[in-house]
This record gives structure tokens, C-alpha cells and sequence, in this order.
């Protein structure tokens, strides 16, 4: 079975708990996150958008397309997800928060597995005790679903995935790809180890 898949990073939160600062374009060794993400994503996938509520000549200047959340005020990770649903011309899209630079290099290749495998719609990342629903392989064909589901009200990733039979995939062999940047003290500490 072939199927076609694009990436999307997602940086259009607020990112409250580093003070609203753009986390995509925070500096990990002198590079923006999001530069770390895509050059992760690049031997996986071939065609890598940014979606970005903000800063988004920042991001485009990397030389990737950008697009805002269709959904005004910052509605969170569901939100930039229906959007690039909305305007992929890809079976599916995988896709990766912007805070998280060392995710697995295997992770397309688990995830596309997993989802031929079991014949679903959505595949997640587990680490074996967290679940990270940011990190997911999701069928377009969920766009007018995840639209309803937006309109009602519902925010949470977990509970939409589940209703549509996703699965997790294990990835515990390698827990700690999955360790997300938060807060300017956090990334500090990187930059400080050489």
C-alpha cells in the first residue's frame, strides 16, 4: 500500500511558559528550533510546511512554505492541525511540535507502519509511559471530522484521536527523544552543554 505523506512543524502556540516568546525561533546552539526539527524531518519526508500564528517571514525564510491556523485566538495544536488537513494534497500528514529537536530519526517509519498496519487513520508516538499525541501520522480524510469536533467546542488531541481509532506506537527504546524545550531555563542548559 503507498501512500503520499507531507510534514508539517507546528509553532503556532503562545508559548506561555517562556513568556509568550516564539518558541520555533528560539536558539539551540545558534540555530532556531524549528531549523533542528526540519533538518530532523528532511531525510524523512520530502515536502516540510511550517505552521506559525506569528513571525511567520521568520520561518519563511528558511525557504519553507508557512501557513496560520484558519481559526482565530491561538486555539491550540488541533487548530494548526485542521489547517494543514485543510490544505494538504497528501493521503497523510506527519507532524512534529517545534520544541522537541531530537525526535526519533525513525519516527515517520514507525508511525507509517503502523497505520498500513493496523488500517487507521492516526498513529502517535509513546515513549512508554507518556503518551505525545503532537507527534502523529494523520489521514486528510479526518479534516471535515476534526472541523466538527473543533466547532463543538472540544480542544483535547488525545480524546479526538481515540474516537477515531488511533493507536500508539512504542518508541521507549529511545525515551528521551521525545523531551520538549519549555522554558528559557531549559534551553539554556542545552546551550551550556557543548
Amino acid at each position: 500500500m503507498t501512500i503520499s505523506i507531507s510534514a508539517v512543524i507546528l509553532a503556532g502556540g503562545r508559548a506561555t511558559r517562556m513568556g509568550g516568546a516564539d518558541k520555533g525561533l528560539q536558539r539551540l546552539h545558534g540555530k532556531p528550533l524549528f531549523q533542528w526539527i526540519y533538518e530532523r524531518l528532511r531525510p524523512q519526508v520530502a515536502q516540510v510546511s511550517v505552521n506559525a500564528n506569528r513571525n511567520q517571514a521568520d520561518y519563511a525564510a528558511a525557504g519553507l512554505p508557512v501557513f496560520a491556523d484558519n481559526m482565530e485566538g491561538f486555539q491550540g495544536p488541533l487548530s494548526g492541525i485542521l489547517t494543514a488537513l485543510e490544505r494538504s494534497d497528501t493521503d497523510f500528514v506527519l507532524f512534529v511540535p517545534c520544541d522537541s529537536p531530537f525526535f526519533p530519526e525513525n519516527l515517520l517509519e514507525k508511525l507509517k507502519s503502523a497505520v498500513i498496519f493496523h488500517s487507521v487513520s492516526v498513529a502517535y508516538a509513546h515513549d512508554g509511559e507518556r503518551e505525545h499525541p503532537t507527534f502523529c501520522l494523520m489521514a486528510r480524510s479526518l479534516k471535515d471530522k476534526l472541523a466538527a469536533y473543533l466547532a463543538s467546542g472540544e480542544r483535547r488531541m488525545l480524546h479526538f484521536m481515540r474516537q477515531n481509532g488511533a493507536v500508539s506506537v512504542d518508541f521507549s527504546e529511545n525515551k528521551q527523544a521525545f523531551a520538549n524545550i519549555n522554558t528559557f531555563d531549559e534551553l539554556q542548559q542545552l546551550n551550556g552543554q557543548a
